[in-house]
């Protein structure tokens, strides 16, 4: 771990935060609970236990693996509906296959991030190639949930196969750390990823005794979410480790950095930043369902009840029915 990495980071541009930019604090630490997904792959949530009005408007996280798979043994997810937000896939290391009802979907893998817009809702499946299944191997990624907009929860439903090689790659002033813009910005450097609520998604890899200062907007929130290692966070240099989320206050820069002694089979610090601009509007949550209200819920599972969400396609010996949950 992980997938995308350069030789040499002093050939990407560095990225600190300026000079007197007011330093985001660090409001809470949190521990994210293990449990199992879909057909049985062991996650972590994020996100568990932290008020939603710092989220907002990030709705869950969960952190897929890190997992050695034996032969026989990797595990997808069956058919589901979404509606009312977004899905982002972000495969670290390993494989994924994605297909949805309205014919969409692809193979992401090592670095790839699959950028799914339910909107006006569709089924959709997640499952690892027969190939994987049959040898087995290493499986590591991250499934993100982004709320719309009142306005944008019927759109069209849309994809984005954003590719390891798209990512802007950037570096800290000393080199010591790595950080892939996946989506939104990071000090005027834009990462692929096109969203329809502003927010910033990156992932940094951080070497023993590394820091970083980054500029964050003011007027998003700011999460860090530890895929591997130990660090600090903050000025106040809050103690971090693997599968915690960090919840920074308001200010204009962060403060990540990773401890002088990692663990040998985690050689870096591994954080996941986000940050978002609140959408600030009611939300009805309900399973694959993220609405604005009870009723539009309502709405939600009658038309997936009816069929209104797609139909299972004919593939890969499956037999085109209804929907199944």
């Amino acid at each position: 771990m992980p997938a995308v990495t350069v030789e040499n980071p002093l050939t990407l541009p560095r990225v600190t935060a300026p000079e007197g930019a007011s330093a985001r604090p660090v409001l809470a630490v949190t521990t994210a609970p293990q449990g199992f997904e879909g057909e049985g792959f062991p996650v972590r949530r994020a996100f568990a236990g932290i008020n939603y009005k710092y989220l907002d408007p990030f709705i869950m996280m969960d952190q897929m693996g890190e997992v050695e798979y034996a032969p026989g043994e990797p595990k997808g997810t069956p058919w589901h509906p979404h509606r009312g937000f977004e899905t982002v896939t972000y495969i670290i290391d390993g494989i994924f296959d994605h297909q949805d009802s309205n014919g969409g979907g692809g193979t992401i893998t090592n670095g790839d991030t699959q950028w799914m817009t339910a909107g006006s809702g569709l089924l959709h499946i997640e499952a690892p190639p027969e190939s994987l299944v049959v040898s087995g191997g290493l499986f590591h990624g991250l499934q993100l949930w982004v709320n719309l907009p009142a306005r944008d929860k019927m759109m069209a439903p849309r994809y984005q196969d954003i590719r390891s090689g798209s990512v802007q790659l950037l570096t800290s002033p000393d080199g010591g750390a790595l950080m892939r813009v996946i989506a939104g910005e990071l000090d005027g450097h834009e990462g692929p990823g096109i969203t329809h609520t502003p927010i910033t998604m990156v992932h940094a890899t951080l070497a023993p005794g590394a820091e970083i200062t980054l500029p964050w907007r003011q007027e998003f929130n700011g999460l860090a979410y530890v895929l591997a290692g130990r660090g600090s966070v903050g000025a106040e240099r809050r103690p971090v480790h693997a599968g915690q989320t960090a919840v920074f206050g308001e200010g204009g820069s962060l403060t990540v950095r990773a401890d002088e002694k990692q663990d040998s089979h985690t050689p870096d610090l591994e954080v996941v930043l986000l940050g978002g601009q609140p959408i600030r509007e009611p939300m009805a949550h309900y399973g694959p369902f993220v609405m604005n209200t009870r009723a539009e819920l309502e709405q939600a599972f009658e038309d997936f009840q009816k069929g209104r969400l797609g139909t299972i396609p004919a593939v890969h010996g499956m037999t085109a029915s209804g929907p199944q949950g």
